[in-house]
């Protein structure tokens, strides 16, 4: 009974994720914590799938993932690097047959450090009309110092602010008024100032809301990999069976079960996909260290390929592992563990 159940569980999921991958990205997301997969990898795997993704935006999310409409206007041509990837699928890849190409916002719930109550006053306040600044948004939500800086840490106030320096330099100067001050308005000086990096603002992604839309991790370091020889999923994904090969992605996966005899399986995600990888128990306890803490991991081995199967089944038998986490500066991943 126990099999049929969970037979019956995957083909609706599968039937799902491949008819209304919009609509499985957005329940996904919504679950969360479950299962082995992470925000951050479950919106990759969307947008690889042709599934446009918006950011978390003041003016237009609610708590949970919610779905709209695919169009998007035309964005004139200086218009920031962050814009031209928000709300957009990655190109080369079809959406699937039959399904309806819905764009998935992400809800105000992914937002580190910011309350329930306060996102609900934040929603309640903007369907009565929408906010016209930062300010307005302060004090018609009643957001207090901590509502705002996750909001702006977040971006999600870029539509009111615009670039996430901006955002946090107007966040800080507000605070929630008193009862008789609550309409008044502040009147200070404009300063603007440069936006950051997209490096540093896929290190604020990940911290604020543990993903980004802008590029992978791994496509700002693929200067730094490519003369190394580390190569990425897609590039592995064809090659024959027995090779020797060179992968290096984000740990976002350890899994040492019971049943494995000291095996343990850990996948890897760079900005093609994802790489399993089989280490045999012996290679764990010679390299228990960057088995066990490396973020960025790079890994010498051997390349299999189920070509029974049709090539579906691939997975790398490492002979060696190399921690590459300072490559990361300051970008803060999560990898889950399963025991």
């Amino acid at each position: 009974s126990h099999a049929a159940s969970f037979a019956l569980l995957v083909y609706v999921s599968c039937w799902l994720k491949h008819r209304e991958p919009a609509c499985f990205l957005a329940a996904m997301l919504n679950s969360q914590p479950l299962g082995f997969y992470s925000p951050s990898q479950l919106v990759q795997d969307a947008q690889r799938h042709g599934v446009p993704v918006r950011a978390v935006d003041v003016m237009c999310s609610d708590w949970d993932c919610t779905m709209e409409e695919p169009e998007v206007p035309a964005m004139p041509a200086h218009a920031d690097t962050r814009q031209a990837h928000r709300g957009h699928a990655h190109r080369g890849h079809a959406p699937p047959a039959g399904a309806e190409l819905r764009a998935v916002r992400l809800g105000l719930c992914l937002v580190a450090g910011l309350a329930t109550a306060a996102a609900q006053r934040i929603v309640e306040a903007r369907a009565e009309a929408p906010f016209t600044s930062t300010e307005d948004l302060a004090l018609r939500a009643e957001l207090d110092a901590g509502d705002l800086k996750a909001l702006a840490s977040a971006d999600a106030l870029i539509s009111l602010s615009g670039h996430r320096r901006q955002q946090v330099w107007d966040a800080s100067a507000l605070r929630r008024a008193p009862p008789l001050l609550k309409a008044a308005p502040v009147e200070e000086d404009w300063l603007e100032l440069p936006a950051a990096s997209e490096g540093t603002e896929v290190v604020f992604d990940y911290a604020a809301t543990g993903l980004t839309l802008r590029r992978h991790p791994l496509a700002l370091l693929r200067e730094q990999l490519t003369p190394m020889k580390l190569q990425t999923a897609a590039q592995l994904r064809d090659l024959p069976s027995g090779r020797m090969v060179r992968a290096c992605g984000l740990v976002v996966m350890r899994q040492q079960p019971q049943t494995a005899k000291g095996v343990v399986f850990v996948t890897l995600e760079d900005e093609t996909g994802s790489v399993n990888v089989i280490v045999w128990k012996s290679l764990r306890e010679q390299q228990r260290g960057e088995l066990l803490h490396a973020r960025l991991m790079a890994v010498y081995g051997v390349w299999q390929r189920d070509v029974e199967s049709g090539g579906e089944v691939r997975h790398l038998i490492a002979k060696r592992l190399v921690d590459l986490t300072p490559l990361l500066g300051g970008l803060a991943t999560q990898s889950r563990e399963f025991h």
